[in-house]
């Protein structure tokens, strides 16, 4: 199978530029400042959340460790992505290298796959605390959380590194070509290479399964173990606080893997092209803004540290104004 695209010019290196959202100016302009404002949130909320968390000696436990790590995770691939797509938006539209698209496709999937894995690791420490709180301190300790945020990374760089070597050695003819994304994802980038893909598919299919199904098959197990766990609790505000903790977890989970899921495991064709980029919006700019939002407005020990760093700031500033 060939995958074909719009060739600009026949001569010099390859590079590439993205599709615009629209081509009227005022839309542009409001693009601009939507998303703007939107990646300005993701980097403060998320940016709070590991400063309380590394700040605050009462948030120093494994979920919070891990919780830090995500917002880390999530503060770094979506500045892979968002500048170099909000410099696109406005004026005229930048050439990236092939060297380049290479790069930021690498750190995303990178970056994204440590994110999906941190998520499954999340599960565990929940199922842990949940269904074996009397041995949690003794499993869950500060090395094994260590060793598992590592080999998450680890296992995600390993991947990325395997998919973005293969897919960059593809012909890509011509010189300036178009992607039909706003970022060098791999489907779109296939769509563009002049040579036979099935075999290049195929393994972005067995990378999926690794990172998409695979953890999601662990975490709806570890949630069946917590379920039952929960239900054989007699509190009922105890009830209540599990699932309450858990709930918030499993609502970035089911965007994250479901969202991904559509764009990495579905199969490829010239109709799902334009989907594809609205699906990567979801989980380029929704799921890291709600992470902070999520855990923050329902869990009263982020909250409550968040109230104790920031009041004596606005009591400082108060006596100064005064």
């Amino acid at each position: 199978m060939l995958a074909r695209s719009p060739v600009f010019n026949q001569s010099g290196p390859t590079e590439f530029v993205f599709r615009v959202f629209t081509t009227v100016p005022e839309f542009q302009a409001l693009l601009f400042i939507l998303f703007l404002l939107l990646y300005l949130m993701i980097l403060g909320g998320n940016t709070a959340i590991v400063w309380v968390v590394c700040t605050h000696t009462s948030l120093r436990t494994p979920m919070y460790f891990f919780l830090s790590n995500l917002s880390f995770v999530e503060i770094s691939y979506t500045t892979v992505v968002v500048p170099l797509m909000l410099s696109n938006i406005v004026g005229a539209r930048k050439p990236i290298p092939l060297a380049g698209c290479g790069a930021q496709m690498f750190f995303f999937l990178t970056l994204g796959g440590a994110d999906c894995f941190l998520l499954a690791v999340m599960a565990y420490d929940r199922y842990v605390a949940i269904c074996h709180p009397l041995h949690y301190t003794f499993i869950m300790t500060q090395k094994l959380c260590i060793q598992m945020v590592v080999c998450a990374v680890g296992l995600a760089l390993f991947l990325s590194l395997q998919l973005t070597s293969l897919i960059f050695t593809l012909p890509f003819c011509g010189h300036l070509q178009e992607i039909n994304h706003f970022l060098c994802d791999v489907p779109p980038v296939l769509r563009l290479a002049c040579a036979d893909i099935r075999v290049h598919q195929a393994v972005l299919y067995v990378v999926s399964i690794l990172v998409l199904t695979v953890p999601f098959i662990l975490i709806s197990a570890s949630y069946v173990f917590i379920t039952s766990a929960i239900l054989r609790i007699r509190c009922a505000e105890g009830r209540r606080r599990a699932f309450s903790t858990c709930s918030s977890h499993l609502t970035v989970v089911l965007l994250q893997y479901g969202f991904c899921a559509l764009v990495y495991l579905r199969p490829q064709s010239s109709s799902s092209v334009d989907e594809d980029r609205q699906f990567a919006l979801v989980y380029t700019f929704v799921t890291p803004l709600l992470n902070p939002l999520i855990y923050t407005l329902r869990n009263k020990d982020v909250k409550g540290a968040l109230k104790k760093a920031i009041t004596p700031q606005f009591e400082f500033l108060l006596i100064l104004c005064s």
